[in-house]
């Protein structure tokens, strides 16, 4: 508060002027993730083992939009999405193909909630490229609506691609992908056999050559394994730990997701 003084009609009368801090309301959206890192366990259907958290996760939505674009042959956009459809259908939830979009911009926009399926990760990066739904993506993941992805699919939430196991069939824009967390994946991370007689790379001989030329953590992520995301908040869910890469530091387990 500050006290002045005005004159008026030859007297003096206080003048009393309240300052208040000015507070920029700043409005937080709450993240919601699953990335997994496949869709589908041995001896199990698409999507079986993830059913029950998805079933809480898209609590709220009833069509969910699916992004079928990182499979690069064997099945159409349609048969891909037919897939997710059957597995969704044992949740009550239908689901709706953004390749069916006239204007793929438009689909996304009236998305409820998102999944990106599995395949190769240059192709879906390409193709989320060249129809100009990158940073729509982003912004709406951003914005609150529930994202999964599988194995491509998840790959793409990090920072980059680079960590991807995928071979690079087609040349995208860039690596860069959308940041929606502050960490890579490596999807289908798989354990060095120590009775196996071959002598090339390993999945963490990869990723610590990663770690040579990059800072961004990066997640092994076994099979079985997601991480659901809150806000801030993350969880490693399924069986057993994580392989935690961290340029500069030796490779660690881990339950917990430590950025």
């Amino acid at each position: 508060m500050q006290v002045g003084f005005i004159k008026k009609s030859g007297t003096f009368k206080l003048l009393l002027i309240c300052i208040l801090p000015i507070r920029t309301q700043r409005i937080e959206h709450m993240k919601k993730i699953v990335l997994a890192s496949t869709s589908t366990l041995f001896g199990q259907e698409y999507l079986e083992y993830l059913l029950e958290e998805l079933q809480s996760f898209f609590e709220g939505c009833s069509t969910i939009t699916f992004i079928p674009y990182a499979r690069p042959g064997g099945i159409s956009h349609d048969a891909y999405t037919a897939l997710a459809a059957t597995a969704f259908s044992k949740i009550n939830k239908k689901v709706v193909g953004l390749n069916s979009f006239t204007d793929p911009l438009e689909g996304l926009a009236q998305a409820e909630g998102i999944f990106t399926g599995g395949g190769n990760t240059f192709l879906l990066v390409q193709q989320l490229h060249q129809l100009q739904l990158i940073n729509p993506l982003k912004a709406k993941i951003e914005s609150g609506t529930p994202y999964l992805g599988t194995s491509a699919g998840s790959n793409i939430a990090g920072p980059s691609m680079k960590t991807t196991n995928d071979m690079p069939i087609v040349y995208p824009p860039s690596f860069d992908t959308l940041g929606v967390v502050d960490f890579n994946l490596n999807p289908h991370y798989m354990d060095p056999d120590p009775n196996s007689q071959h002598k090339g790379e390993t999945r963490e001989t990869r990723i610590r050559e990663f770690h040579i030329f990059n800072t961004t953590p990066v997640i092994g992520l076994r099979e079985g394994n997601y991480i659901l995301v809150n806000g801030d908040h993350k969880i490693l869910k399924g069986e057993g730990t994580a392989r935690i890469f961290e340029a500069g530091k030796k490779p660690y387990e881990s339950k917990n997701i430590p950025f």
